[in-house]
């Protein structure tokens, strides 16, 4: 009888994982979308264990680009003022920015990249693997080459051209 807990307890803990990334993975607004992605990936789910689980996870809706979508409130992501933060220093750190394969590489001033990837880390970018920061580059692992492709495109928009 013992052992019943512990399963509930591991399946329990894998479903709230699997809702923190379903939630960073695509713009989920409702209840029933969060069920239907979770009762694809074989999780049994209902409305109420949902509901006791948004509660448990503290998420909100929050507004993006793509309309309201669930966010862990703990998240810094769509947080204006690590927005705001990201870009200021972003802007004022980075020169350029390319990517080859699965690696994106960000140029900056001297002794500027730390601070750079620091804020960077803090916008939870989608299908990003790690970071790794020297003086004055810092390099980014993703999943695919798109990723690189999109990741650089979207940082492109925070360079100031002089």
């Amino acid at each position: 009888m013992s052992r019943k807990p512990q399963e509930d307890t591991k399946t329990r803990t894998e479903r709230l994982q699997a809702i923190l990334r379903l939630i960073r993975e695509h713009p989920i607004s409702r209840q029933e979308e969060l069920q239907e992605y979770l009762n694809k990936e074989g999780y049994e789910v209902t409305q109420a264990t949902i509901s006791r689980d948004i509660r448990e996870l503290c998420l909100v809706k929050a507004a993006t680009d793509e309309g309201y979508r669930y966010v862990s409130s703990h998240s810094d992501r769509y947080d204006p003022k690590v927005q705001e933060r990201f870009e200021t220093i972003f802007r004022e750190s980075v020169l350029q920015v390319d990517y080859a394969g699965h690696i994106v590489m960000i140029k900056c001033y001297s002794g500027m990249a730390n601070a750079a990837c620091q804020v960077f880390d803090s916008m939870q970018w989608k299908n990003v693997v790690g970071s790794l920061s020297g003086d004055d580059t810092f390099l980014v692992l993703v999943r695919s080459e798109r990723d690189a492709k999109n990741i650089s495109a979207e940082l492109e928009r925070y360079i100031v051209r002089k």
